[in-house]
């Protein structure tokens, strides 16, 4: 068969591809006022299991919604949830918004690598568990902890287990300048001053492995193996030792239990960002010259920290600013 003319072509000959829709695009998205206030209370693989209003009763799954992209949602976020709320088998809620956050603590793999990792959000303090034996105490790792809390927004609370096997005293006079609440349990004794300092507030417990951070944890919550099981199964996730899960107090609050952690690393901290947190020292902090990482002589003579009278202080400082700089002092 012999080609058409094209000259004697009209439009009924013309094919014309319809649009995928007769509704214009839009950048703007719904506002979802009806959104479920929740706290993300686990984490698993693309799954984020939300206490609604807070309630460890009401426990909803959710994805992530498309419009949040790649934002990151971690154990403690206040998020906005829509959909199926209820909580039931097999259901699935969207998390559409992420609320702005009261503090975070934060680390790195190393002090090179450049991603920074949010293990916590919304904590108002870290418990920073620490055997006095058994395995030995590392101050190094726990001076880091401090950077972070200070960086982060948190109250740092440094509790010494087993001191059953050591006396604390001498390992205790190490903080005492950095005024760093400290709490003392032996294995074979309650943990009130514990259940004391948790109770209402919400707290994250990091430590090494084998210091006893699992033992203060089912201590405060006698149930913490059925409430792990219960957020595990909500999310279909695994055992909490490989993630960050909240468990709720008994009266109030929370705890949010983290895996154990070999490093702590801060490359994502600056000098500046220790200092701010210490208000005798932030106004001279500002008149050092640019780059100044306020160790003071020989690495930076010209730093104006110690132009202020507390030297015991400043000294102790400066261990943390040496520990985030990967020195010893």
């Amino acid at each position: 068969m012999a080609a058409r003319d094209w000259r004697r072509l009209d439009e009924s000959d013309v094919r014309v591809r319809p649009g995928r829709g007769s509704r214009p695009r839009s950048k703007r998205r719904p506002e979802h006022a009806d959104a479920a206030a929740a706290m993300v209370v686990a984490v698993d693989r693309g799954r984020w299991t939300c206490a609604v209003d807070g309630d460890p009763g009401h426990l909803v799954t959710a994805m992530r919604a498309r419009e949040l992209g790649r934002t990151p949602v971690v154990v403690g976020d206040q998020v906005g949830l829509v959909g199926d709320v209820s909580g039931k088998p097999d259901t699935l809620a969207r998390i559409i918004r992420v609320d702005d956050r009261i503090s975070v603590l934060r680390r790195t793999a190393d002090d090179t690598d450049p991603y920074e990792r949010v293990v916590v959000a919304n904590a108002e303090q870290l418990i920073i568990v620490s055997a006095l034996a058994a395995p030995p105490p590392r101050p190094g790792f726990i001076d880091r902890c401090l950077v972070a809390c200070y960086a982060g927004g948190l109250q740092p609370v440094l509790c010494l287990t087993k001191a059953d096997l050591a006396e604390p005293r001498e390992f205790q006079a190490r903080y005492a300048e950095l005024a760093v609440p400290t709490l003392v349990t032996r294995y074979d004794e309650d943990s009130l001053p514990l259940a004391d300092t948790v109770r209402g507030r919400v707290s994250a417990l990091v430590g090494h492995s084998g210091v006893g951070k699992s033992t203060l944890v089912n201590r405060l919550v006698p149930d913490a193996e059925l409430a792990t099981g219960v957020v595990s199964a909500v999310g279909k996730g695994r055992h909490t030792s490989v993630a960050a899960v909240a468990l709720p107090l008994p009266e109030s609050g929370w705890v949010i239990d983290t895996p154990g952690i070999r490093s702590f690393g801060l490359a994502h901290i600056t000098a500046d960002d220790i200092v701010a947190a210490f208000e005798e020292f932030a106004e001279a902090a500002e008149e050092c010259p640019p780059g100044c990482g306020h160790l003071g002589p020989p690495e930076n003579p010209d730093c104006m920290l110690d132009e202020v009278a507390d030297t015991r202080r400043l000294t102790s400082l400066r261990r943390l600013l040496a520990s985030r700089a990967g020195l010893e002092l």
